[in-house]
């Protein structure tokens, strides 16, 4: 995202609007914290884009985006432009409108679901189709309902957390949990399958194929040429190169995205996540029924978490990083050590590794191809948390496709397309751009580690954290309680730097 490019909103958008009225007390507490120390002026400020808190270079000045080779000029688009379709577009002669959806996951089962139900002519393309992506798997309460999940596809209903530093003082999390409240545990073999499978109740087309590449329109009406490499029963595992004709693209295919590289989304920063899968002993998975622990410390990760999630028969048992990608298998043995006791005996059934995006592309949009979930990069810091607003995002692309397209029945534009994006940020960018901020504060050093988690045992941390989680929405503070955590909140940065002065003498 960038200030200057008419396929996002300006930073200067969102930040004047009280963050606290988006994400919880507790953040926008953080937020705060790092931005008074370091005291920036409002004009650095207006001029910082989201992109992994620099500088994006893909714009001028003069708000005009500069030319994608692979894009006609006629889909580039000046900021003061504002495109509306509707009425105003051309009606789809003698069919419905024709869209693909590239990749199976969250973001492409939800968004080719809705698509589907709007009267739209989908395709989702799924080179994998039994695909186990490494992912701690944790989706909120509110993805349950919201998305109408059947909790047989659950495998634990986790209401106890355990978030143990980097000295291994253990803090139990959960207490102000209600009692039908938890974070589902999922695998995602079996989410992903699952809406795919209703995407295709309702209408979509599911194919087995790997995306290649896509030939861009001539014309603003003309089709996108997708060629990819198709897999069946008659074709085997060698598969045959095949194209499909539509007449827009949501690219749902993950940090590699293909699609992306085809509209220029550019590059951004990206974590490893490596994850085991451990078979542990019946009277060691007693323990874990319901409960997730997540381990902080350099020795685990110098700028993540690592973790043990419990699954239907086995934990998963993973770490990641973006500084120091190299060393992840070592960050991986240390968080099994640290686990060490509670899976003794425990057998490694699978391992995976797969990155993870940091912070959303410089474009997400280019005519008539958008990006949702991983392709588009969004995935929270601090938490790395994704799958919720995966799914989120291709509904909220597909509905705008529907929208526009009036059930099917016209041709959309890239002005289309731009209402998902702003609908986005308007809702989520305060969210993203705060836990960035939390990660800088709290990741930095052991000490500061330390701080976060002796902050985690307050009841009303807790409190506020999870409703906000859980339900993805407005959680009003109370101001008493926020007097009190700004004391404590100051309290523990300045032991945690106290600390961290003592250890530098130490090593020096």
């Amino acid at each position: 995202m960038t200030n200057l490019n008419p396929q996002f909103f300006p930073i200067q958008r969102f930040y004047t609007p009280s963050i606290s009225q988006t994400i919880s007390p507790i953040l926008y507490l953080f937020y705060l914290l790092h931005f008074c120390s370091h005291r920036p002026t409002m004009a650095s400020i207006s001029l910082k884009t989201f992109v992994g808190l620099r500088q994006s270079s893909d714009t001028y000045s003069s708000g005009y985006v500069l030319p994608v080779n692979n894009l006609p000029a006629a889909q580039l688009t000046s900021r003061g432009l504002r495109i509306v379709a509707g009425k105003f577009s051309p009606k789809v002669p003698g069919r419905n409108l024709r869209v693909a959806v590239v990749g199976g996951g969250p973001a492409g089962g939800s968004a080719a679901e809705t698509l589907a139900k709007g009267g739209v002519e989908t395709f989702l393309i799924e080179r994998k189709l039994d695909n186990c992506k490494p992912c701690g798997g944790a989706i909120p309460l509110c993805m349950v309902g919201e998305f109408d999940l059947p909790l047989d596809i659950i495998d634990r209903r986790v209401t106890k957390m355990k978030m143990i530093s980097p000295s291994n003082v253990a803090v139990d999390i959960g207490q102000t949990l209600k009692p039908h409240e938890y974070i589902g545990m999922v695998r995602r073999e079996v989410l992903d399958a699952y809406l795919r499978e209703r995407a295709a109740a309702s209408g979509a087309s599911v194919i087995n194929g790997l995306f290649l590449k896509m030939d861009a329109p001539k014309d603003p009406t003309a089709p996108y040429v997708l060629h990819y490499t198709g897999y069946d029963s008659k074709t085997g595992g060698v598969g045959d190169r095949r194209t499909l004709e539509v007449d827009a693209v949501i690219g749902a295919d993950g940090a590699n995205s293909r699609v992306a590289k085809f509209i220029g989304a550019g590059d951004y920063d990206y974590a490893i996540a490596f994850q085991e899968r451990i078979k542990i002993p019946d009277d060691k998975m007693t323990y874990y029924e319901n409960l997730a622990e997540m381990y902080v410390g350099d020795d685990v990760s110098p700028d993540f978490y690592g973790w043990v999630f419990p699954k239907c028969d086995h934990v998963a048992v993973g770490t990641g990083t973006v500084t120091h990608k190299s060393d992840i298998k070592k960050f991986q043995l240390a968080t099994r050590l640290r686990a060490k006791d509670k899976i003794l005996g425990g057998k490694i059934i699978r391992v995976e590794a797969h990155p993870i995006p940091e912070h959303p592309r410089p474009r997400r949009l280019a005519g008539r191809v958008a990006l949702v979930g991983d392709a588009a990069g969004y995935v929270t810091k601090c938490s790395g948390e994704g799958i919720y607003f995966a799914a989120k995002s291709g509904r909220m692309c597909a509905e705008a496709i529907v929208e526009g397209s009036e059930n099917g029945k016209r041709m959309v534009d890239e002005g289309d397309l731009r209402k998902y994006l702003e609908k986005w940020d308007k809702t989520y960018w305060p969210t993203y751009k705060v836990l960035d901020v939390l990660q800088k504060v709290f990741y930095r050093s052991n000490p500061a580690r330390e701080a976060f988690v002796e902050m985690c045992a307050d009841e009303y941390v807790q409190k506020m954290t999870f409703d906000s989680y859980l339900y993805k929405k407005v959680v009003p503070g109370n101001p008493l309680e926020d007097l009190k955590l700004a004391v404590n909140t100051i309290g523990s940065l300045v032991r945690a730097n106290a600390l961290r002065r003592e250890m530098d003498k130490l090593t020096l």
